[in-house]
């Protein structure tokens, strides 16, 4: 090769690199083998519109993902697009996001990814909430009615007396290792008790921990632990998936669930089987209408790095990923309830399934836990597993809670 034809190639092959990109994504979906279709229809469908770049998934531990993606972003060396639980989460790292307003058309389930001034700074994949999952058989073996599931306080309290009567396996699994199971029981309870107003006032933090609404949820948390409701252990059960496994291996009767993707109907359906499957409302001591409510917020999201090398392209990468194309992929495959109006969701023939659905116009209401603050729900993680202990009294753990709710709201 003469010395101009190697300068030609040569040139050409660092053109080559120069032109060559890679987009780091962090996420804890990626790895998920229910999720790969997903997955694989967003990167066919970002490859025809954008070929040459590379997409470098990275799937975290869910149990430290937030810790990683803390000291990664503080460190200047956080992903190009990363993955943010609605609500909290994704609020505790808007200054870190970019502005996705234009890209959010016909997505619903926006406000948990929005900042104050209202820009939306990632996009939901998915709309999420919490009902519970009751495996019929274990209602009949303990002489329950597996077509009647309960609907107050008082008939889940019965329902789970009887349950406990034959021995077979807990009313409920739980895990709260990481807090997550105490997470849930607030919004799945808080759903009944709080009124609107009462949601907001909590979200600001003009509602405390201490006040008579918030304690009765935290007193109701200590009365089904003191009613036998859980497993031993269950502040060593990790949520996601020790307790969803118990679950599907019929090891208890009922579990606080998702609706949508994982934790859910489809994947509970798909090891039990659909006979075997029902759902309801979780019930409250005392309910402010006339049935139990379901929390319901936007899900899980992608968004930017602002500090990102390659913004513009992550951009083109999240708008891929809240797109209808691969979203309808999830729906069909994994039983997501989309948060792109544009997916067709017709396809879900699961009963409980349309029953869930059903619930979303009538019944769901703000999820308590996605609109406290970062800080408040790391102590209540904390403040649940001593009072599923007996190590401390509500009256101790909502003063605590307060101390830590003025703090993250600048008191």
């Amino acid at each position: 090769m003469t010395f101009k034809a190697l300068l030609i190639a040569t040139t050409a092959c660092l053109g080559g690199q120069a032109m060559a990109q890679t987009l780091t994504i962090w996420d804890w979906k990626s790895g998920d083998p229910v999720a790969a279709s997903y997955f694989d229809a967003v990167r066919e469908a970002f490859a025809a519109a954008h070929p040459g770049v590379t997409l470098n998934f990275v799937n975290q531990p869910i149990d430290q993902y937030y810790t990683l993606l803390g000291t990664a972003l503080a460190s200047g060396q956080g992903p190009d697009v990363f993955l943010l639980n609605g609500g909290a989460q994704a609020r505790a790292r808007m200054d870190a996001l970019t502005d996705l307003t234009p890209q959010a058309e016909g997505l619903v389930g926006l406000t948990e990814f929005q900042d104050a001034d209202g820009a939306v700074r990632a996009l939901p994949i998915s709309i999420q909430g919490f009902v519970v999952y009751y495996n019929k058989d274990r209602y009949s073996e303990a002489g329950l009615d597996p077509e009647a599931p309960p609907q107050t306080w008082a008939e889940l309290a019965s329902a789970c007396e009887a349950i406990n009567a034959a021995g077979a396996v807990p009313c409920f699994a739980l895990g709260n290792k990481e807090g997550y199971g105490a997470e849930f029981f607030l919004s799945s309870v808080g759903a009944s008790m709080l009124s609107e107003q009462a949601q907001q006032q909590f979200a600001t933090g003009d509602l405390t921990w201490s006040s008579p609404e918030i304690a009765a949820i935290l007193q109701a948390w200590v009365d089904t632990q003191g009613m036998g409701w859980y497993q031993p252990g269950a502040n060593s059960t990790a949520k996601f998936m020790d307790e969803y496994e118990m679950f599907m291996r019929g090891d208890a009767a009922n579990t606080i669930g998702l609706l949508s993707d994982v934790a859910h109907w489809k994947q509970f359906e798909d090891f039990l089987g659909a006979e075997s499957i029902g759902a309801f409302r979780h019930p409250a001591p005392e309910m402010i209408a006339d049935h139990a409510m379901i929390p319901v917020a936007g899900g899980i999201g992608y968004g930017v790095n602002a500090a990102g090398g390659n913004v513009d392209l992550a951009t083109a990468l999240v708008e891929t990923l809240a797109s209808a194309g691969p979203i309808q992929v999830f729906v069909n495959d994994a039983g997501v309830v989309p948060a792109n109006t544009a997916v067709d969701t017709s396809g879900l023939a699961s009963p409980t399934a349309g029953t869930i659905l059903g619930w979303l116009d009538s019944s769901g209401v703000t999820m308590a836990h996605a609109n406290v603050t970062a800080e408040e729900l790391a102590e209540w993680h904390r403040q649940s597993q001593l009072l599923l202990n007996g190590e401390t009294t509500v009256e101790a753990a909502a003063a605590r809670m307060d101390d830590v709710q003025k703090a993250a709201h600048g008191g």
